[in-house]
C-alpha cells in the first residue's frame, strides 16, 4: 500500500511543482500584485473562479468516493481514491491557470488555490480518514 501512496504523492508533487513553477515564471509576482485588486462588476467572474473550483472539486471528490463499495479492503479502495484525488487536483490546478492567464491582476487568488492544493498532500492518515466513511 505504501508504494501506491508514494505514487499518489509523486503525482501530487508534480502537479504542485508545475503550477508553482508556472506562477514564478509567468506570473511576474511582485508585492504590488499580491494586494487584493479592486473588484467591480466585470471582475466578479474572476473572483468566482477559485470559489467554484474549491466547491466543485470537493463535491466531485466526495461523489467519487461514494461510489466505493464499503465491503472492499482499504487497498482495493485506493485506485478509486487516486482517481478522485487527481480529478480534484486537476480542477484546482485548472482554476489557478485560468486566473494566471485570463486575469493576472488576481494572482493572489491563484496563489491561495495553490496553497490549498499543497495542503491536500496525500498521506496515509489522510487517505485512511477520507476512506473511513466509505
Amino acid at each position: 500500500m505504501t508504494e501506491k501512496i508514494k505514487t499518489l504523492q509523486i503525482i501530487h508533487l508534480a502537479i504542485c511543482a508545475g503550477t508553482i513553477l508556472a506562477y514564478f515564471l509567468l506570473g511576474e509576482i511582485s508585492v504590488e500584485k499580491l494586494s487584493i485588486p479592486t473588484i467591480d462588476s466585470s471582475s466578479v467572474v474572476y473572483v468566482a473562479i477559485p470559489v467554484l473550483a474549491f466547491v466543485l472539486s470537493g463535491i466531485l471528490f466526495k461523489t467519487q468516493l461514494k461510489q466505493i463499495d464499503p465491503k472492499l479492503k482499504l487497498e482495493d479502495k485506493l485506485p478509486i481514491y487516486q482517481a478522485a484525488s487527481i480529478m480534484r487536483w486537476a480542477i484546482l490546478e485548472g482554476a489557478a491557470f485560468l486566473i494566471l492567464f485570463l486575469k493576472p491582476e488576481f494572482i493572489l487568488f491563484g496563489i491561495l488555490i495553490i496553497i490549498y492544493l499543497v495542503f491536500l498532500r496525500p498521506t496515509e492518515d489522510r487517505i485512511t480518514n477520507d476512506l473511513s466513511g466509505y
